[in-house]
């Protein structure tokens, strides 16, 4: 497996519950507890943080007008559906 580059330290406050989860999931599966944490952002990135991102691309799409109306892709399915278009 190829190791990502590490950044800087950074410090993270986290509530006592958290952290706690974290450490006995860490000790538990005998590894850090960055391991956990990175693979818990790792996880969230690839859901959640994603669609955030998705988002942000479609609102700069629209700002830039790549878009369409949607009054007329409706009136252009509907005339396709009445066959009326190619």
């Amino acid at each position: 497996m190829v190791k990502s580059e590490l950044s800087d330290p950074i410090t993270l406050r986290v509530p006592k519950d958290i952290l706690q989860s974290v450490e006995d999931i860490a000790d538990t599966s005998e590894r850090t507890r960055s391991w956990v944490i990175v693979r818990a952002l790792r996880l969230y990135l690839a859901g959640e943080g994603s669609e955030i991102l998705a988002i942000r691309r479609g609102r700069q799409q629209i700002a830039d007008g790549q878009s369409h109306d949607l009054d007329e892709v409706m009136r252009e399915l509907e005339s396709i559906v009445a066959g009326r278009a190619a």
